[in-house]
């Protein structure tokens, strides 16, 4: 026999007068949490009670009801309603939908409501944000009703509309959140569910990785030529903005990259012509120079423009005030921020005000010209004055030129045509993906010359870092020259200083550490030289032995040519028949010498110099190498751009460099020295100081001092 079911009798719900309720000392919640009483009020406001309460008759001491009601359960709401009674809003009469209980435990119901109640889905909240907003209201509506920010608004509306499919990979617990406020960089859903297709089966999946897959086409915001044209411009002209509402992202990626590169053009070439009217023979603009540009050309001599009496009461009051707070605050273990502010545009100013144009001789700009492009803070860089070989004046026109008077020349000034400006913008070149590529395939050409033109740029600064070892690699080149007239031993060294060019510029050469180093070394120098050739003898003879060994080693430098050249491969990495070093070889031992290590002078392989450049294989063994076997096997299944973006993130800080830039093995049997040189020889050791009776010269003098 079948034992009938007990029917459910649910509690009869009745409308309550407010004043008739009490709150129950059996409700479990102590502690605060989630939406205050003040939010829930404004709801309560808003859409009245969403919810009945939960209330049992209170009773005497006969057990008899008393009329009186208690709460165990929805005692937040209660007190959101006394709020509002309070607050006079709601009568204290006012009828409240409650469900009665009776018989089992009040303590047994609050927990069981609380228990219970699930929170939603953070989807859920996404979905719903974005019906409001297809009703009609506003983001700033949606925040206020809902007590949260405007931006947490956007944020949930953003991934909202993120691919359906990914939400129902996100529902069913297939990505976390992190992966899905990565998604919703982009708009494009077609291009969210391809790289979700591609990183779901690879798990190259971290939401940094998602990102830079879809945003892998694009410029950032921080880029030097959109802070050179403005954001507002590349907009105003239709271009598109991808934007990360979830992480920091500096002003976000630009789409249109065509669209950047014309605005760009357009306004170098705009900066170009009203630098033209100044008269200059030509105008070279472009983004970005490539380092030694201006190694062949002869630079003008500009003389300053004088300071306006204005200007040199501009800079005496900063001073003043400059001088004033620096007293004032002279005992502060900490400025105020105002003042230190303060401080900083003080000096801002007076740098810029230093900072003067220069004039030059108008028969000089006639035949001189101007390099225009961008600094790496996106500001229009002007680099004017320089002279090319073929514009220079022959010696037989300098007289004629000199006694053409003031009337001619103003005549020649005044029917001179404008220079028609050539601007350029340089880009980056790509190249297609090899999949199936030869693990023993040599190295490109092009790449071993970027990347020993990084190496021979770092030899020249360790080489003008080492005085010793100048002289004596000078010294060998000296004595092979002078006494061993037909030897076939070669130098990397190419005396005479002709300064050798770089057959290609390697990305970053001219941001290296290397470069600046050499550059402000050389600007140093050359603000202590005499301006007039004539009188560079008595001022080097004015030098002490250590200034004349640092001078003598910055020059030499300029002479290393350690660049592989295809033309010229069997005489620069091979040994002859007889053993004879070439010039390769010869770098490497004056590498070793003077102790050059790449990895200091600030190289690192990055997808542009390196790894974006070789096979596959080659990025694997680089990774086997730097970072083990198991590193490897991480990214051995990528295509090749995520595998070259990955092994530079791998590779970062591992000190890993190609065979071109490691410093080769030491021949025992070779003739050449190694190690350190010795010390320098007397005539350029300086001589004893006739006051203190030392003899001790420091061989090295900083060039700035």
């Amino acid at each position: 026999m079948t034992k009938a079911v007990q029917k459910i009798t649910l509690s009869p719900s009745r409308d309550i007068p407010f004043n008739k309720l009490v709150l129950s000392q059996s409700n479990v919640r102590r502690v605060k949490a989630g939406v205050s009483i003040e939010q829930l009020a404004e709801s309560i406001a808003q859409r009245t009670l969403l919810q009945s309460l939960n209330v049992r008759a209170v009773v005497d001491a006969e057990g008899n009801e008393t009329g009186m009601f208690e709460v165990p359960a929805g005692g937040r709401r209660y007190r959101a309603l006394e709020l509002l009674v309070k607050q006079k809003r709601m009568a204290k009469t006012q009828a409240v939908p409650c469900v009665v209980r009776e018989g089992g435990i009040a303590e047994d119901d609050s927990l069981a409501e609380n228990d219970e109640r699930v929170g939603l889905h953070p989807l859920d909240q996404f979905r719903a944000f974005q019906i409001l907003s297809g009703a009609g209201m506003s983001e700033e509506d949606i925040a206020a009703r809902h007590f949260v920010s405007p931006a947490v608004v956007k944020q949930r509306l953003r991934l909202a509309s993120v691919s359906p499919k990914l939400h129902d990979v996100y529902a069913e617990d297939g990505m976390t959140l992190e992966q899905l406020m990565a998604f919703s960089v982009t708009a494009d859903q077609t291009r969210q569910e391809q790289v979700w297709e591609n990183v779901s089966r690879s798990g190259y999946d971290e939401p940094y990785q998602i990102r830079r897959m879809l945003t892998e086409n694009t410029v950032r915001a921080s880029d030097r030529r959109v802070q050179f044209i403005g954001l507002e411009i590349y907009q105003q002209a239709g271009g598109g903005v991808l934007r990360d509402l979830f992480e920091h992202d500096d002003g976000g990626w630009l789409q249109d990259v065509a669209l950047l590169d014309r605005l760009v053009t357009e306004k170098l070439k705009a900066e170009a012509e009203a630098i033209g009217a100044e008269g200059w023979k030509w105008i070279s603009a472009a983004v970005d120079f490539p380092y030694g540009h201006t190694t062949r050309l002869r630079e003008l001599e500009g003389r300053p423009v004088d300071l306006t009496s204005e200007e040199q009461a501009t800079i005496d009051a900063l001073n003043a005030e400059q001088a004033k707070l620096e007293s004032e605050y002279q005992d502060a273990d900490e400025l105020p921020e105002e003042v230190d502010q303060r401080l900083g545009a003080i000096e801002a100013a007076l740098l810029a005000l230093e900072d003067r144009p220069k004039t030059y001789d108008p028969a000089e700009i006639a035949r001189a010209g101007v390099f225009v492009s961008i600094d790496s803070e996106g500001r229009l860089s002007v680099d004017r004055g320089y002279v090319r070989p073929e514009d220079e004046v022959p010696a037989a026109d300098v007289d004629i030129e000199q006694g053409t008077d003031a009337s001619s020349t103003e005549g020649q000034e005044a029917g001179a045509s404008t220079t028609r400006t050539a601007i350029s913008v340089a880009g980056a070149s790509t190249e297609a993906e090899e999949d199936d590529e030869d693990p023993a395939r040599p190295l490109p050409d092009r790449l071993i010359i970027e990347l020993t033109a990084h190496r021979t740029l770092a030899l020249r600064d360790a080489l003008a870092e080492n005085p010793a070892i100048a002289f004596q690699a000078v010294l060998h080149n000296f004595v092979l020259t002078a006494f061993y007239r037909f030897a076939s031993i070669g130098s990397c060294l190419e005396i005479g200083l002709r300064t050798p060019t770089f057959p290609a510029q390697a990305p970053g050469l001219r941001e290296s550490v290397s470069a600046k180093a050499v550059e402000a070394r050389h600007e140093g120098w050359k603000a202590r030289l005499p301006k007039s050739e004539n009188d560079l003898w008595d001022a080097l003879t004015a030098l002490d032995g250590g200034a004349q060994a640092s001078l003598f080693a910055h020059c030499a430098s300029f002479a290393v040519n350690a660049v592989y050249e295809p033309a010229n491969r069997y005489h620069q990495g091979r040994v002859t028949a007889h053993g004879v070093r070439t010039r390769l070889d010869q770098a490497n031992v004056l590498a070793r010498a003077a102790g050059l290590d790449m990895v200091q002078a600030g190289w690192r392989p990055t997808v542009d110099n390196y790894l974006g450049r070789v096979t596959k294989p080659r990025i694997l063994e680089a990774v086997r190498e730097a970072k083990g076997e198991s590193s490897a096997q991480l990214i051995d299944h990528l295509k090749k751009a995520d595998m070259a973006k990955e092994a530079e993130r791998l590779l970062d800080g591992s000190g890993w460099l190609p065979e071109p830039l490691r410093l080769a093995d030491s021949n025992p049997s070779s003739a050449e020295p190694e190690g350190e040189a010795g010390p320098l020889p007397e005539f350029l050791a300086g001589e004893e100081d006739p006051e203190n009776g030392s003899d001790e010269h420091p061989q090295q003098l900083d060039a700035a001092e």
